[in-house]
């Protein structure tokens, strides 16, 4: 299709959405406000599948612990699965907005924390579920299957595989194609979009490192884990810097240092979470080896009482985008777009799980990004996980639902 002409279809299908625009900036609103922990995306399940058994989908809820997919057949043709992800972080909102996150929430170590939609999922939700409803009320104009899938649990890279390993490709037709999208920091009405390989691959990592308490006084009669992690963070900085090639993309983080509770005792132990991006796996292995030998050496060279214990917390798969799909895609979203606001972009050092859903079935994945924010005020864009990650609501929401309709009508007959 000419890349400066809209599809007709699409436009057709998109007609209907100022009727319900104002329905969706409120279901939007809501979300953000009422956010959800991992797993415990009860409320936002409810809601999605009421709204698509509401459009004429055939509804399965519960998969992978709080999933929702809907599957509306709609005659011969393609099976087209839309993907949008459903959980929040705790994190503690400062965006300042009317509608900000005052949720807490208890974790799965019983832990009382903040939660908040740091990471757009709330958009991604109702974009899905307006292009659903869309879609199924412009039905006349495409034929195939569509499957809207509602997934738990991204931000622990595992809920993915927790909706297959409840027999998700049972439950739905095969698909021929996997679609998603993320807002990310970047100008509203802008999508943009990395063929091959286009999301990092990552693991976290949890450290406990143990030393011997005692007072702060007496630091000869102890061993001390602040003095251990200390060291061990800063050493784990060579990692990258002096052990991976300079040619080779890689990050490696130590989001968390947690010891002690009282400025004169000497705790017992430090834990600390790493966290690491590549885009191949011998160098994921070469970062999880040096994490290992790092921690074991600095933990030997403080005269640990015992050895650390390291456990792996999660991890993420590369995200391969299909090349000859992602072309396909992006031509369909930039005539709905405009050519002037689809970007072809290099790999991001972020992760998903969306791939698990495409690498299951054995089918072609395309994932790309949409801008949420307003760059003209010349202010730096916070990225995502920040408490202060609030994406404009239109036309962002506008943009996500144009861009999955258009992207599901070019797979759909």
């Amino acid at each position: 299709m000419d890349a400066s002409v809209p599809d007709p279809t699409v436009t057709a299908i998109l007609s209907g959405f100022e009727a319900v625009s104002t329905d969706l900036v409120e279901l939007y609103r809501h979300l953000h406000s009422h956010p959800e922990l991992s797993y415990q995306e009860h409320e936002t399940a409810e809601i999605v599948a009421e709204r698509l058994t509401v459009s004429g989908f055939q509804v399965t809820a519960g998969l992978g612990g709080t999933g929702v997919v809907g599957v509306l057949r709609n005659g011969d043709g393609p099976v087209v699965l839309l993907r949008a992800d459903m959980d929040a972080l705790p994190v503690r909102e400062d965006t300042g907005l009317d509608y900000a996150s005052t949720v807490t929430a208890t974790t799965h170590l019983g832990e009382t924390v903040p939660v908040m939609h740091a990471c757009g999922h709330d958009m991604h939700v109702t974009c899905l579920l307006g292009a659903a409803a869309l879609l199924a009320d412009g039905r006349v104009h495409w034929s195939g299957t569509l499957i809207a899938l509602f997934q738990p649990a991204e931000e622990l890279g595992d809920g993915a595989r927790s909706m297959l390993d409840d027999g998700l490709l049972d439950k739905v037709p095969a698909p021929d194609v996997v679609l998603g999208q993320h807002v990310m920091p970047g100008p509203v009405g802008t999508a943009f979009v990395c063929p091959g390989t286009a999301m990092a691959a990552a693991q976290s990592l949890q450290i406990r490192m143990f030393g011997r308490g005692g007072h702060g006084s007496m630091p000869d009669a102890c061993v001390d884990p602040v003095v251990m992690g200390a060291a061990t963070v800063m050493r784990l900085q060579t990692v990258v810097s002096r052990e991976i090639s300079p040619s080779t993309p890689a990050v490696l983080t130590v989001g968390s240092f947690q010891s002690g509770t009282k400025e004169n005792v000497i705790p017992d132990e430090a834990v600390l979470k790493v966290n690491t991006r590549s885009f191949e796996s011998h160098v994921s292995d070469r970062l999880r080896e040096g994490i290992v030998r790092v921690v074991n050496a600095e933990s030997e060279a403080s005269g640990a009482p015992r050895p650390p214990e390291i456990t792996e917390l999660n991890s993420f798969p590369v995200t391969v985008n299909d090349v000859p799909g992602t072309a396909r895609t992006l031509a369909a979203l930039g005539a709905q777009l405009g050519s002037d606001k689809v970007f072809e972009i290099g790999p991001v050092s972020g992760s998903e799980d969306v791939g698990d859903l495409a690498k299951a079935a054995g089918v072609p994945l395309v994932y790309w990004f949409v801008g949420g924010f307003d760059v003209t005020d010349g202010q730096p864009l916070p990225s995502n996980h920040s408490p202060k990650f609030a994406p404009v609501i239109r036309p962002t929401l506008d943009t996500g639902v144009a861009a999955l309709i258009a992207a599901a009508v070019e797979w759909l007959d």
